[in-house]
């Protein structure tokens, strides 16, 4: 397991590496709460947990900005996180989601090559994304090499989670739709609570709809209701609508 290295001088960058966390803790259990407590720092763009046994106890939390990374790591450095302090510093390897934003990404058999070439081998921190890729095909595709349609699962649309909440308002945003719902299938489903005026799909961004009631009382009635229900294995996520 990776330690802290006092004398090795990390640039500070968008990816905290974690460790000395509770191994006892389920790993959805461990994003999840994760999430929770660094998210008060800035958008966080993942969070990155493995069941495996050489990834035990660690962690790597993927912000949208060096600022934020920056300010959770002297903000929660040895932070009792169950009954365990957690020890912080910058990731060793850029995470791919962001190699991909800044346009420095390298596909895995490419950056393998290299490094064979190099004779560099990281031994001290293991590679997030290495690690995903072997445990979850999908990943893989996400991120690096494109694989098989067969072998990646279908999970619908992403969410497109908004940048700050809106305000309560009387327009529902609904997210994480199955690519076939219909206009129908939600008024049937948005119907069962008063005061609905519209449901609108919108057809060049399959798996959203906005959904229109009379007013914010109601609209907030029919969230907190349908909040997280499932079509198709889909589980919709509702907020208010930006206006």
């Amino acid at each position: 397991m990776a330690e802290i290295s006092q004398g090795e001088d990390i640039p500070p960058n968008m990816t905290l590496y974690i460790n000395n966390l509770n191994e006892k803790i389920k790993i959805d259990q461990l994003k999840k709460s994760l999430h929770a407590v660094f998210s008060q720092f800035g958008k966080i763009l993942d969070v990155l947990a493995f069941k495996t046994l050489k990834h035990k106890g660690q962690a790597w939390v993927i912000f949208e900005d060096v600022n934020s990374a920056t300010n959770a790591l002297r903000r929660m450095q040895g932070f009792p996180f169950y009954d365990k302090e957690m020890r912080i510093q910058y990731a060793k390897t850029k995470s791919d989601i962001i190699a991909k934003s800044d346009g420095t990404f390298v596909p895995r058999e490419k950056r393998k090559k290299h490094e064979e070439k190099g004779g560099k081998k990281r031994k001290e921190q293991l590679d997030p994304n290495q690690a995903a890729a072997a445990l979850n095909p999908a990943y893989a595709g996400a991120y690096g090499a494109t694989p098989p349609l067969s072998q990646i699962p279908y999970l619908g649309a992403r969410p497109i989670v908004p940048e700050a909440p809106a305000p309560p308002n009387s327009i529902l945003f609904v997210q994480n739709l199955p690519h076939d719902a219909t206009t129908m299938m939600l008024q049937m489903l948005f119907n069962q609570y008063p005061g609905l005026k519209d449901v609108r799909m919108v057809e060049t961004k399959p798996g959203i709809a906005f959904v229109e009631y009379e007013n914010e009382m109601q609209s907030t009635v029919a969230m907190q209701a349908l909040q997280g229900f499932k079509i198709q294995q889909n589980q919709m996520l509702i907020t208010y609508a930006k206006k």
